[in-house]
């Protein structure tokens, strides 16, 4: 009888200790005061979950905040949200498809004519357990999306990143990563594939990405960082009706978009981080990546690979 009523009152219980549950399992928030005014910050994906909440506290702080997005008016209700909740009128929305060349080189040719400076770009945008498809340019989506179509738009827009220094590129990654793997002869699923699996590449592209950029803007000005933002309820899971299932049955462990998005805020704001660019964070600390997240030969080869793919120069 007792453990029934015990049983009976489990979710109750949960509720009331889902607070204290959520704090302990979210160590990770940004404390930095630190205010932005006068200046301008890039956040891709930027209308929902995560980006929506690092765009949010951006524009909190006086930054001039664009929100690049697929979903144009989904992100014009965002942006409206936003100016309304922080009283800042400088949020501002672009279209930005990131499985798609063309519109990755319209976004970035639009905004470097409109603005003078960037000092903040987070790469956060992201697909998850997709069914097998390619992008606009054949490229398979995962890969294509949450590597290239960063790597691509960090590219377009490192010129101002360096002129407006000191800068920063954030790039959300996961602890997903450690079950990633670059199988140079498949990036693109040629051979096999698997949805899980191939997102778990693609965020250890995010992480060697980082690092290869880091050694390579040594000096510049321009920093960059990778992070794990934890388990968060997002809509990353929609295309996965297992994934779905488990955040609903372990609702009271997992963040909020808002806890999701402390790390990024941290390595975009947080001062002083410039000698630890290229590292990896997790809960606003220095975070653990897998053995080949550390291998700068695996980094740089992939780098050669992704400039080939994309028409791009090595030596950027």
């Amino acid at each position: 009888m007792v453990g029934i009523l015990l049983l009976l009152c489990l979710p109750f219980i949960l509720y009331l200790a889902t607070p204290k549950i959520r704090k302990m399992l979210s160590s990770g928030v940004c404390t930095s005061n630190v205010q932005l005014p006068g200046k301008v910050a890039i956040v891709t994906g930027a209308n929902t979950g995560i980006g929506k909440e690092t765009a949010k506290d951006l524009a909190r702080r006086g930054a001039r905040v664009y929100l690049a997005c697929r979903d144009v008016q989904k992100g014009e209700q965002v942006a409206s949200e936003i100016q309304a909740t922080t009283g800042n009128s400088q949020v501002l929305v672009r279209k930005l498809d990131l499985a798609d060349t063309k519109s990755i080189r319209a976004f970035a040719k639009d905004f470097l004519a409109e603005e003078a400076c960037l000092h903040i770009l987070v790469n956060n945008a992201g697909v998850m357990m997709l069914p097998y498809s390619k992008t606009a340019d054949g490229f398979e989506m995962h890969f294509g999306v949450n590597h290239l179509g960063h790597f691509l738009l960090t590219h377009l827009l490192l010129e101002k990143l360096k002129e407006s220094a000191p800068s920063r590129v954030v790039n959300v990654s996961s602890l997903a990563h450690c079950a990633g793997k670059i199988h140079f002869h498949n990036l693109q699923g040629e051979k096999f594939y698997n949805g899980g699996l191939a997102y778990c590449h693609s965020k250890l592209a995010n992480i060697l990405f980082t690092q290869e950029l880091a050694r390579r803007l040594k000096g510049s000005g321009v920093t960059t960082y990778s992070v794990h933002p934890g388990t968060v309820h997002s809509e990353l899971t929609r295309n996965s009706f297992f994934l779905r299932l488990l955040w609903q049955l372990f609702y009271y462990f997992i963040k909020t978009p808002q806890q999701g998005a402390q790390t990024s805020l941290y390595c975009a704001v947080t001062e002083g981080l410039e000698s630890l660019s290229g590292s990896h964070f997790s809960d606003c600390h220095l975070g653990w990546v897998s053995s080949q997240a550390r291998n700068e030969t695996i980094a740089r080869r992939l780098w050669d690979v992704s400039c080939d793919l994309l028409g791009l120069p090595m030596d950027w």
